[in-house]
């Protein structure tokens, strides 16, 4: 083994920083070399046999390190402060005249002739001084900047005494045993006085505990209220009762506490940023704004069209009616379509439905349509490459909400399209298009009448400032898509090394016109109704013989009358089918036939006119509100058939106790062979009683009983003379008759 001078080796056999040595001094044709301990803050230089020192080495009983521990001082000289080079210099001079000789007596620590003791006498030295900067020289690589200042051991080291157990009280007498580190507070300075405490291990390790248990929670407290409950948990004295009778903890005087500015101080020294945050702002918070963020979501995208980002805000402007602009209908929803490669508005909507499927339909079916005639409709007249987008992407991402559930798994299968939903409270994930939201704001809505600011007491309400309605707000919203597509510069795109070559500035319109040239494929066209169709939300219906039942609503079409579904559901039951419908109109639904290459569209019927105008919702609340009064009306149903039993029970007893007391000694076949001529006599005494009798001279109508009685015995051959008539023959052909009917 090759010995150089400087080489840093460990011996294995008991490993350790106290077994980590550095060559020193070597020359050829000795037999000796000079080596000192590394870490060791009282070590000495030791001489040592050269053959010795290389046989252990191949033996493996010590092994050479790879790397210097103290290499990092080799660093250029405007990398160290201006106040470290000064005292580096300053001892460089006291000892340079020692390290340049080829003096091996300088490594005989305390020799009598020794040269050291002789060039501090004749310097002014101390050489207790010079031989600790000798030790650093030779300990950290024997180079100028190993006298570099140790600032990096300022501070705590637990200088209590280690035989002294934990938790002892330190003594402040000013003596060996302790010592006040660090600056001393202006009382101190001023009183000339030892105040305050050192931050030990135990006094750490409260701090710590402090600091989980106060600080880093969800309440969010400060963190000077951290410390002050920390002191009250872990630094009291014990606890008194105060004049309300409450157990408060008992403080000891200040100067026997740590300080604030101790407890900020390790705090920030030992702070897991990392963990803090996820403490205090929950794991969700941390992921949405604390962590890092290294990707860049454009690189997801290959070219236009591989992938669109739609999300929706409530705009911070309330709104004017256009039917009378003295009414405010408040703020209106808005909806980005974007593309991801290019950083284009593709498509967007401005309504008034709340965060939903229907405004995330518009907005992809505005991402299909036509700019030129789209921006017509608001009287902007714009070519066709200022806005060229009017496709279909590979791909759609959005939060969990519009596009989560059947309408997602429409979109892949009608258009084979992937559908990407981000974590809940993820919103970063899909940052262009929630930077293009935030950059709207700042552009147009912040400067627009009626906008949502911050009021002050007294200040006027903003809202009734507001003065466009949704025809002009969306020619604003047209306007800031058109500026951010041709003028807006993309300073942070990243391009890569074929937009460089072509010298592609990062515009949205020219990034785009260059993916269609360089990395087309991804883009589709299909027609309005189609793409209509397939992007409407579908739900179940029944087809019954009344109709096709949607929301409590009934629906025919000509192919449903043709094919006979409804005489079909009257004999064998109904049946369940999908249909899909515009939440914005009652008034028609329709039929996807042929996986949505064609539709058949369903009317209401004319039973159900009233919903004809009315959108889903209003139908929707007309039959819960049905549902709840029907509910409601269980109260009175069943007090009103309370009363009806109790009254029908009352007739019917007293025509049992009637019937029972006219009974006479009848045979029950001669009661009821005589139904045919009773009969007779009751009608004609029916007839003779209620008959009308007009003029002024109509006799007073007496009640209905007694007018019944005095009718049978005014009838001749009435039931007062005791005639019971004889069966007829023809009674039995009747009941034959009225059976083979009834068959």
């Amino acid at each position: 083994m090759e010995l150089y001078r400087n080489m840093v080796y460990e011996w294995t056999g008991n490993p350790g920083p106290h077994s980590v040595e550095r060559l020193l001094w070597i020359e050829q044709g000795q037999d000796f070399v000079w080596t000192i301990r590394v870490f060791d803050p009282k070590a000495q230089p030791v001489r040592r046999g050269r053959a010795e020192l290389e046989a252990v080495i191949e033996s493996c009983e010590a092994h050479v390190l790879e790397r210097d521990p103290f290499a990092g001082l080799s660093r250029p000289e405007e990398d160290i402060k201006k106040k470290h080079r000064r005292r580096r210099d300053a001892a460089w001079e006291m000892i340079a005249p020692l390290v340049e000789s080829d003096d091996t007596r300088i490594f005989h620590f305390y020799l009598r002739n020794s040269p050291v003791i002789s060039h501090a006498k004749s310097k002014g030295y101390d050489k207790v001084t010079l031989y600790r900067h000798l030790r650093r020289y030779w300990q950290r690589g024997q180079t100028k900047n190993a006298l570099m200042p140790l600032f990096d051991r300022c501070g705590w080291r637990d200088r209590l005494d280690p035989k002294k157990s934990e938790g002892e009280e330190e003594p402040k007498d000013g003596g060996k045993e302790w010592q006040k580190l660090g600056r001393p507070g202006k009382l101190s300075a001023a009183t000339d006085e030892v105040r305050g405490v050192n931050v030990t291990k135990d006094v750490l390790q409260r701090f710590r505990m402090g600091i989980k248990m106060f600080y880093e929670t969800r309440e969010s407290r400060t963190l000077s209220a951290a410390f002050q409950m920390t002191l009250e948990k872990f630094f009291h004295c014990g606890y008194y009762q105060n004049r309300d009778g409450v157990w408060a903890a008992a403080l000891p005087p200040a100067e026997d506490l740590p300080t604030y500015r101790q407890f900020k101080y390790w705090y920030k020294k030992e702070r897991n940023p990392c963990r803090s945050q996820t403490a205090r702002r929950g794991e969700a918070g941390y992921n949405l704004s604390g962590r890092e963020t290294l990707g860049d979501s454009t690189q997801m995208a290959f070219g236009p069209g591989s992938i669109f980002q739609i999300d929706a805000t409530i705009g911070d402007v309330y709104l004017v009616s256009s039917l009378d602009r003295n009414w405010i209908i408040g703020r209106p929803v808005i909806y980005f379509v974007v593309d991801v490669f290019s950083h284009m508005v593709v498509g967007l909507s401005v309504t008034l439905e709340g965060p939903s499927w229907v405004g995330a339909m518009l907005a992809l079916e505005n991402a299909t349509t036509d700019k030129v005639a789209f921006c017509a409709e608001y009287g902007i007249t714009i070519e066709e490459s200022e806005w060229p987008c009017r496709h279909l992407p590979e791909g759609l991402m959005a939060d969990r909400g519009e596009l989560e559930g059947y309408s997602a798994d429409h979109l892949v299968n009608a258009f084979n399209m992937r559908v990407y939903n981000t974590a809940p409270y993820r919103g970063d994930l899909k940052g262009i298009v929630e930077q293009h939201i935030d950059l709207c704001n700042e552009k147009i809505i912040h400067w627009t009448p009626g906008r949502v600011r911050k009021r002050e007491r007294g200040e006027r309400d903003y809202r009734l400032d507001a003065t466009l309605d949704l025809h002009e707000f969306r020619k604003l919203m047209i306007l800031s898509a058109l500026d951010h597509n041709n003028q807006h510069r993309l300073d942070r795109y990243r391009k890569d090394e074929h937009m460089i070559a072509d010298h592609i500035e990062p515009y949205p319109v020219e990034l785009w016109n260059w993916g269609i040239q360089n990395r087309s494929g991804h883009l589709r066209r299909l027609d309005a109704d189609t793409i209509r169709l397939n992007l409407l939300p579908e739900a179940e219906a029944s087809v019954t013989e009344k109709g096709i039942r949607f929301a409590d609503l009934y629906y025919t079409c000509d192919m449903a009358v043709q094919e006979q579904w409804f005489v079909r559901a009257g004999e064998a039951g109904s049946w369940k089918i999908r249909v899909a419908h515009d939440p914005r109109t009652r008034g028609r639904i329709y039929l996807r036939l042929d996986n949505g290459k064609r539709m058949e569209t369903c009317h209401l019927l004319e039973a159900d006119k009233t919903f004809r105008e009315r959108d889903w919702y209003e139908a929707a609340d007309e039959f819960e509100l049905r549902k709840l009064r029907k509910e409601a009306a269980r109260t009175r149903k069943q007090r009103s058939r309370s009363e009806f039993h109790a009254s029908t029970d009352q007739v019917i007893g007293h025509a049992k106790d009637k019937t029972g007391k006219a009974r006479v000694d009848i045979s029950d076949r001669a009661r009821v062979t005589g139904i045919r001529e009773s009969r007779k006599l009751e009608r004609e005494a029916e007839r003779r009683a209620n008959a009308w009798q007009l003029g002024e001279d109509a006799p007073a109508t007496p009640p209905d009983e007694a007018r019944l009685k005095q009718a049978v015995n005014d009838t001749p051959g009435g039931r007062g003379a005791g005639y019971v008539p004889p069966p007829q023959p023809t009674d039995k052909l009747r009941r034959i008759r009225e059976r083979r009917m009834q068959k």
